[in-house]
């Protein structure tokens, strides 16, 4: 088959080097020595894919620490797809170049709602029956995690099972225990793994509802299958393993650099974020680990630039010695240190000039609201003083471009926090102004706010697309002159909750939009929303169920049956707190907040360097 995509198949598509593979550093296993075939599917174009930190620490642990093999695909984007089938190409892997099917399992990660029409597309690519119900003991078994996997129950229909929780921690684990189960029949090796804590196996169990639609029970369907699911957590990062020899593609890729995690977790507590609620408790890297790290994997990829990774990297207690540091011993050679979106209230301008020495880009910050009140709202612990000290400072400092990022569409919000980011902008432009010599670029990025599991917002309603156009179009009209503003797609903003707060019934929905042609949905260029509309009408399934109602405290949700750790009764407290606009503090410097976080898994806040902070637990 290579012989023939390289000379035939290839040459006919944009961008061939998406399914190419020999990339420098690639690892091409022996297949016939190698235990368990894994294959890492990505479910949007390699450029992205390629980016995901998750995938290149996946890649790494399973085939450098163990007896098995774990290969890349990624979704073809529409071109190669139409040649793919009409030539009769499977999907395959870019190591081998075998047929998924091939593979005794396949491992989508699954980062983003919208993505599940790209799982099911590839899985027809393969042949692989998108139904797992459909699918016998020829066919690999097909898992999933990622953070949208924290409520797994709209994609259940799909995936044999879930892994829950951080990959490196379980993975190796999960391929073990299904080398040992090879011989047993599909049915019977699953609930073997099913032992594993962080494994949910959805065939296991019974889902019932109530009368108006809502959940009502899930049972287990025997007695040795777990009722709760414990998410698997790394409780030390310096231990974990971590890639140094990353690919390197023959393409540019979206974030092409060398990649340092500096921590997991956030501490802050926002109420809106999923990932800061899900990903706790907060683990650090060493700075000598992360130094390391960073000649390590220079030194094998020729990268030029260093990005500091994390959910809330200007909370990394050594991050001013770190920086200084990278820039010391790499600064001369060309290499660059970039930082993620800033907070407004541990912004340092020292820092921020420190990075970028060269030349002054674009400072990115993210007061997330506009008003006081509504940040207290959502926990976002940031003043507009703060805000303002941040710009001048940068702006007296030589910088031209400022970014800023909002939600619209929040719990609780009124047509005076609309009004309050326009007013924002145009100080910030107005402080611009002031203070540089030259002509200032302001910039504000609004995302529709989406409510999701296992945060404080789970049991509030989101607004209807209606709504959100209305706010769209309020601001719009209302914007000052030179503030550019952009907005996300009310729309998939729309399917994007619906999905994240779903239950079963919208695998039916799911699997009807992709036979419609539904895939790449999270592309402007390929989402048809009236294609999901009419998959939900054929179903019988009103999609505002998910997105417009509230939810009482006392019911039953679709993912309580995942234990991340933190408690219930804390989001219900901070839920409460939300509509009384109190804040709660971030725990690593005020104390402990009670989420149940640490002694849930036994674990204390992770602060390498706490001299920084006020307070060590």
């Amino acid at each position: 088959m290579k012989d023939r995509l390289f000379r035939d198949i290839l040459p006919q598509v944009a961008k061939p080097a998406r399914y190419t593979g020999n990339e420098v550093n690639m690892i091409k296993k022996d297949w016939a020595r190698s235990r368990v075939k894994m294959a890492f599917a990505f479910p949007d174009v390699y450029e992205i894919g390629m980016s995901h930190l998750g995938g290149k620490i996946l890649y790494g642990l399973v085939n450098e620490k163990s007896p098995h093999l774990l290969e890349r695909a990624f979704a073809p984007w529409p071109d190669m797809e139409e040649v793919m089938r009409r030539e009769k190409i499977p999907l395959y892997a870019l190591e081998s170049f075998r047929p998924l099917r091939d593979f005794d399992l396949i491992g989508f990660s699954l980062q983003y709602e919208l993505s599940i029409s790209n799982v099911l597309n590839m899985l027809d690519l393969a042949g692989i029956p998108a139904w797992t119900q459909d699918r016998d003991d020829s066919c690999p078994l097909i898992i999933a995690g990622g953070p949208v996997v924290f409520n797994p129950e709209p994609f259940a229909g799909f995936f044999d099972a879930f892994l829950i929780g951080d990959g490196e921690e379980l993975l190796l684990e999960f391929l073990d225990a299904l080398e040992v189960n090879r011989e047993l029949s599909r049915t019977e090796k699953l609930r073997r793994l099913s032992a594993l804590e962080g494994v949910y196996v959805p065939a296991l169990y019974s889902v019932e509802y109530n009368e108006d639609k809502s959940l009502k029970a899930m049972i287990p369907r025997f007695s040795d299958v777990p009722p709760m699911i414990r998410k698997r957590v790394v409780k030390d990062l310096d231990d974990a393993y971590y890639p140094v020899k990353p690919i390197v593609s023959y393409m540019e890729l979206i974030h092409d650099r060398a990649a340092l995690e500096v921590m997991r977790g956030c501490q802050r507590g926002c109420r809106f974020c999923h990932a800061g609620m899900v990903y706790r408790p907060v683990r650090e890297r060493s700075r000598a680990k992360l130094e390391e790290q960073a000649r390590q994997q220079l030194q094998n990829t020729g990268y030029e630039e260093i990005s500091l990774a994390s959910l809330s990297t200007l909370d990394y207690s050594g991050l001013d010695p770190l920086v200084k540091n990278l820039v010391r011993d790499y600064g001369e050679k060309g290499i660059g240190v970039s930082l993620p979106s800033l907070r407004v209230d541990a912004f340092s301008i020292e820092l921020a000039n420190e990075v970028q020495k060269v030349r002054k880009t674009t400072l990115t910050l993210a007061p997330e609201a506009g008003t006081q009140r509504l940040r207290d709202i959502i926990n976002k612990n940031v003043s507009d003083e703060q805000l303002f000290d941040a710009v001048t400072a940068a702006f007296k400092s030589g910088w031209l471009s400022v970014k800023l990022y909002f939600m619209f569409g929040l719990p609780d919000e009124t047509e005076e926090d609309l009004e309050g980011i326009l007013n924002l902008l145009q100080q910030v432009k107005s402080i611009g102004d002031r203070y540089s010599r030259r002509p200032v670029e302001i910039r504000a990025s609004l995302a529709c706010f989406v409510p999701k599991a296992h945060t404080p917002f789970q049991w509030r309603t989101q607004n209807s697309i209606e709504e959100l156009e209305g706010k769209r179009q309020y601001l719009f009209k209302r914007k000052r002159k030179n503030i550019k503003l952009s907005f996300h797609d009310s729309r998939t903003s729309y399917l994007e909750g619906v999905i994240a707060r779903g239950d079963r019934k919208l695998s039916a929905v799911i699997y009807r939009a992709w036979q419609k042609g539904c895939k790449f949905d999270g592309w402007s260029e390929y989402f048809h929303f009236n294609w999901w509309m009419e998959a939900f009408g054929e179903c019988q399934i009103d999609p505002n169920f998910y997105t417009e109602r509230s939810r009482a405290y006392n019911e039953k949700l679709p993912w309580d049956f995942i234990d991340i750790g933190v408690s219930k009764a804390y989001l219900y407290e901070e839920n409460e707190m939300a509509k009384m606009a109190e804040t709660t503090p971030d725990c690593r410097q005020a104390g402990c907040s009670y989420c149940g976080i640490c002694p849930s898994f036994e674990i204390n806040l992770d602060i390498k360097e706490a001299n920084n902070y006020a307070f060590e637990s």
